[in-house]
């Protein structure tokens, strides 16, 4: 999955996380966290088990990332509803 850093810093934005407690929850250090998002509106290059350390973290939080193949309106973030996994 193709995602941007304004998706990741959006997702965090939803459940009021800062930079510092995604990195703590995902495992990576904050400069990495800060690079990613440093990639605006462009697909973030990372590796594989860290964007998915963020991504997992984030899901944990209560966020899921929304692929631009997954609606309409391209790429973004939502909240997952309560009792979804």
């Amino acid at each position: 999955m193709a995602i941007t850093g304004n998706q990741i810093r959006a997702a965090r934005a939803l459940v009021g996380m800062d930079q510092q407690a995604l990195a703590e929850k995902a495992a990576i250090g904050i400069n990495t966290v800060r690079n990613m998002e440093g990639a605006g509106a462009e697909r973030i290059r990372v590796r594989t088990d860290t964007l998915d350390a963020v991504v997992d973290a984030l899901k944990r939080a209560g966020v899921v990332i929304v692929d631009e193949g997954q609606s309409d309106g391209g790429p973004g973030v939502r909240l997952i509803k309560s009792g979804q996994p």
